[in-house]
């Protein structure tokens, strides 16, 4: 079974350290109507990423995962027809109105803004002709296992790594609601990081500035394995507005711990060519984080979210010992550096910051003195200076392997460069041959086995001559630059393009009505629908918001949160239902339980 690592990009940079680091694919914003409106990308960039990653047999996929106004379809068509041509690998789309319009050839993949997250959504999609189905966060590994069994020849994509929604990606509409900025149009406000009042249904304060939607972030590093066994096939780091220290410090971690798997499961391959050597030691507490969790993998787990704040930890360092007048004295885990980055959270439960100035031994001297901070205070590292100035560096390479072989003809010599894809390349040097007059054969190998900056590096350096035959170094060089020109020039020529014709299908959806959570918003996804046997079909709340519309639909429930699930943990609430969440600018929101479906849902208040 082929695995992929798939890795963000935020832009080009992003795009080339994600493969130097080690991605099987990347996927990066079309230069409009993907999902993060500010990380869009030019043609000519896309181009560049595209014709960088094909060396190493990596994939570019593009998202174009918006819902689209009628207006935007022929815009959308002819960006398609775009991307198709500079050679992107798919598409990661929403809109089911993409389905219609006149498309290349392009494999199509089902974004999680779809809401992926039962058998008969997946096989739909599949049947449908997507070739890969992006899996909704929320999924357990037995519900993902349950998908890859009903669907087995569907390639699964599974987020491993990153910031975590609350609400089931494409069913979040409060941001739209609230400030007229939508998330399925690219432009969420991020509602779920502000701090709330939790109120019961007599106003009595739950609890006070709290950011009880804020979830942490997920790390999935120790359930790799689990994951391919359950049937996932593409790993997902989430980050496209993250910036490049992120991408090659996280991709690099998975790529690590992915190829030790593949040591001891040889039924588990990479889907990419070359190997990496990285010249720091990835750590994924080294970047951006709000603290990790493995969400609901293996069900359901209390340590999910973090009340106290939305912004980045990081690791922690150590703790304080004595507070003096320009200085702290700590008691550290790990070593600090001048220009380090601390934080902690105060007695109030809010998070502070400071940036260390001077270290000498244990005492760190801060540019500012923090505030509120005593003795006893946990310290978190969130800007580790010496690692980021790694990071700005060039921090790894990625060869391909080559076997090399010089062998004699009638005319001169011809050079022989096999690649570990099976890719060959021939070169020929007409000259006449001269015999040598010292032995030629190892350094004949030293000289072609310098593959320098290109992407190649000499597995083997055979010399197959029945004398010793001199060449000059110059002519030698030249033979060798023009056998790895070659080289990649037949890699581009065979690089595996899919290509996949589209077809209308007409299969029934799984359901018969669709209500604003169907995010249809123009008359091709509508027709779409029609033709898979949905009857009603109301439009997107974009479009028309109807009356008392669930805005957030939640897997995470405060209410178990809190330790009052009746359900999960047998307890009932000492407090009159239902609960609000109250912002600081006196906007409020109602929370109502779905037991039987273990959901919560987010309402604005009447």
């Amino acid at each position: 079974m082929t695995i992929e690592l798939l890795a963000p990009a935020k832009n080009l940079e992003c795009g080339i350290e994600a493969i130097n680091h080690g991605a099987d694919a990347v996927y990066i914003g079309a230069p409009r109507f993907g999902a993060r409106a500010a990380a869009g990308n030019s043609l000519e960039d896309i181009a560049e990423l595209v014709r960088y990653a094909h060396l190493y047999r990596a994939r570019i996929y593009v998202t174009v995962n918006t819902i689209l106004k009628d207006e935007e379809l022929e815009d959308t068509e002819a960006m398609i027809w775009n991307l198709y041509r500079i050679g992107v690998d798919a598409l990661i789309v929403q809109d089911m109105g993409i389905t219609r319009l006149n498309l290349p050839p392009i494999p199509l993949h089902a974004s999680t803004q779809m809401d992926n997250r039962t058998v008969e959504k997946v096989r739909f999609l599949a049947e449908a002709g997507f070739r890969q189905v992006v899996l909704a966060r929320e999924l357990t590994l037995e519900e993902i296992r349950n998908i890859h069994r009903a669907c087995p020849d569907t390639l699964l994509e599974v987020f491993v790594h990153g910031a975590l929604c609350v609400s089931y990606s494409g069913q979040c509409y409060v941001s739209q609601a609230c400030y007229g900025r939508s998330a399925n149009r690219g432009e969420c406000a991020q509602f779920c990081r502000l701090a709330f009042d939790l109120k019961d249904a007599d106003g009595k304060v739950i609890a006070h500035d709290k950011h009880l939607l804020s979830l942490k972030d997920m790390n999935q590093s120790e359930n790799l394995e689990a994951l391919l066994d359950a049937g996932a096939s593409s790993l997902k780091i989430e980050g496209r507005l993250k910036d490049v220290s992120y991408v090659k410090n996280v991709t690099a971690y998975y790529r690590q711990r992915l190829d030790a798997i593949f040591k001891r499961r040889k039924e588990y391959v990479r889907a990419s060519s070359g190997s990496v050597r990285t010249v720091f030691r990835p750590q994924l507490d080294k970047s951006f984080s709000r603290g990790f969790t493995d969400y609901f993998l293996h069900g359901r787990n209390p340590g999910i979210f973090n009340l106290d704040t939305p912004k980045s930890l990081g690791e922690e360092v150590g703790t304080v010992k004595e507070v003096r007048g320009t200085f702290l004295t700590v008691a550290g885990v790990k070593p600090f550096a001048n220009g380090d980055g601390l934080c902690y959270l105060d007695e109030q439960g809010k998070l502070q910051g400071f940036r260390v100035n001077r270290v000498e031994g244990n005492k760190l001297f801060p540019q500012e003195m923090p505030r509120r901070i005593r003795p006893k205070t946990v310290l978190y590292r969130n800007f580790d200076q010496a690692f980021e100035r790694a990071m700005q560096k060039k921090s790894a390479e990625r060869k391909i392997a080559v076997d090399m072989s010089l062998e004699e003809n009638n005319f001169g010599f011809t050079l022989t460069l096999a690649d570990e894809d099976g890719v060959c390349a021939s070169v020929v040097l007409e000259r006449a041959k001269e015999a040598a007059r010292t032995p030629q054969t190892e350094n004949l190998k030293a000289q072609l086995g310098k593959l320098g900056n290109t992407p190649f590096e000499a597995k083997t350096v055979r010399v197959g001559f029945k004398e010793d035959w001199f060449i000059p170094s110059s002519e030698l060089s030249d033979l060798r630059r023009r056998g790895v020109e070659r080289l990649l020039s037949a890699r581009r020529i065979t690089y595996p393009q899919e290509r996949t014709r589209w077809t209308q299908t007409t299969h029934p959806f799984p359901v018969k009505e669709l209500d604003y959570r169907g995010n249809v918003m123009n008359r091709e996804a509508e027709a779409f629908y029609r033709s898979h046997g949905v009857g009603h079909i109301a439009p997107a709340f974009e479009k028309e918001p109807p009356h008392d519309a669930v805005l957030m639909e939640c897997k995470h429930c405060v209410r178990y949160s809190m330790g009052w699930c009746p359900r999960h943990q047998g307890k009932r609430s000492p407090y009159r239902e239902p609960y609000s969440l109250v912002s600081a600018d006196g906007r409020r929101f109602r929370l109502a339980f779905d037991c039987k479906a273990c959901r919560m849902n987010v309402y604005a208040d009447k």
